[in-house]
């Protein structure tokens, strides 16, 4: 069963986490946070409070100012299971 958010600002939290996501997910091993900021061209607060959710769910991982993919999250891309 699929959990729907009822929150105001869910449909932007959903777009912005879906954006981090395909930066994560690209080539690239390690993002700052400054850098992954202005790849999806968020304020730096608004990309913290994205990632404290995204790190809650298991999809990335923070280490100080560096930020990654979870392993999960990578292999689920490795098995081509997320449609883009």
């Amino acid at each position: 069963m699929r959990h729907h958010r009822t929150q105001a600002g869910s449909d932007e939290h959903r777009r912005l986490d879906r954006a981090i996501v395909l930066e994560l997910l690209e080539d690239r091993e390690r993002w700052t946070r400054d850098q992954l900021a202005a790849a999806v061209r968020v304020d730096r607060a608004v990309l913290d409070r994205a990632l404290e959710r995204m790190q809650a769910d298991g999809v990335a991982v923070i280490d100080g100012e560096d930020v990654l993919a979870s392993r999960c999250a990578r292999r689920i891309d490795e098995l081509d299971l997320i449609g883009i």
